[in-house]
């Protein structure tokens, strides 16, 4: 399968930033393939990705996705001090008291309808950690949040409740979209005894509820993994805090901005 992005550049942009795709148990990014590209690595994880001077007025990437049986990258579970994963004290004294009696999976599961009841999705000007440096507990309130928003959240739960947990960005195609998507997407994985699991809340509050269960896609379609882990330095852009890397961004004046409008693809190829 091959994942096609294409959008305008947005006036003074100096480069574009790629993510290099990472493999999974379900698939691998294979190729990344545009014009120009050199190769890259993420200061904290080691992860590959592209830097590209983009000539013209758009750009053009391919991503080429294959099988794969490999495991979810160690490195993804590693937990980093940044503002996005460090948790306050709160936090660890709210999930504390949540699924005490439980033990893994089940208890991941608590920590995530804990989790989904704060949240109604949506994508609101500014985050619930925005300016701050640690995830705050939220509490008994209900806040608007996009996935990246409810992510944030959640990883920093399921770490402060002592499970590991991973955070994975890429791209979902619904089922209903014909091969189309608007943006990039992202989801958690657990690693509880070695045996991972998918979860992904923000799906689960677009249909309609908030008890949550592990699994790829509980919402119908298609995702593609491309980049792991929050709190991303690229020293070769001479940039680094960045939250995440979901899908290809532009650098203008030393910072990070999200191309407008994508026109994002997803095409079956042909096998000889």
């Amino acid at each position: 399968m091959d994942v096609t992005y294409s959008a305008r550049l947005p006036e003074t942009v100096q480069e574009v930033l790629i993510p290099g795709g990472i493999g999974t148990p379900h698939g691998r990014c294979v190729a990344v393939d545009a014009p120009g590209l050199t190769e890259i690595r993420e200061a904290t994880t080691g992860q590959r990705a592209f830097r590209m001077a983009p000539v013209g007025d758009d750009v053009a990437i391919t991503f080429r996705f294959g099988p794969s049986n490999s495991p979810y990258p160690d490195a993804m579970f590693a937990p980093r001090a940044s503002q996005f994963t460090r948790f306050a004290e709160e936090l660890v004294a709210e999930i504390g008291a949540v699924g005490s009696t439980l033990t893994g999976t089940d208890r991941a599961r608590a920590v995530a309808c804990h989790v989904a009841e704060r949240f109604t999705y949506g994508h609101p000007e500014t985050a619930f950690n925005d300016g701050l440096d640690t995830i705050p507990a939220l509490g008994c309130g209900v806040t608007e949040g996009s996935c990246v928003d409810i992510n944030t959240y959640f990883i920093a739960a399921l770490r402060a409740a002592g499970i590991e947990a991973g955070y994975i960005t890429g791209y979902f195609f619904p089922q209903e979209n014909g091969g189309t998507c608007k943006d990039g997407h992202c989801w958690v994985v657990t690693r509880i005894g070695g045996a991972t699991l998918e979860w992904d809340i923000a799906h689960h509050l677009k249909l309609g509820t908030r008890d949550i269960h592990p699994g790829l896609n509980p919402k119908p379609g298609q995702r593609f993994a491309c980049f792991h882990s929050m709190g991303l330095d690229f020293p070769d852009l001479g940039i680094g805090g960045i939250k995440a890397l979901i899908e290809p961004v532009a650098i203008v004046n030393g910072r990070v901005i999200r191309f407008d409008a994508p026109d994002i693809r997803l095409h079956e190829v042909a096998t000889a």
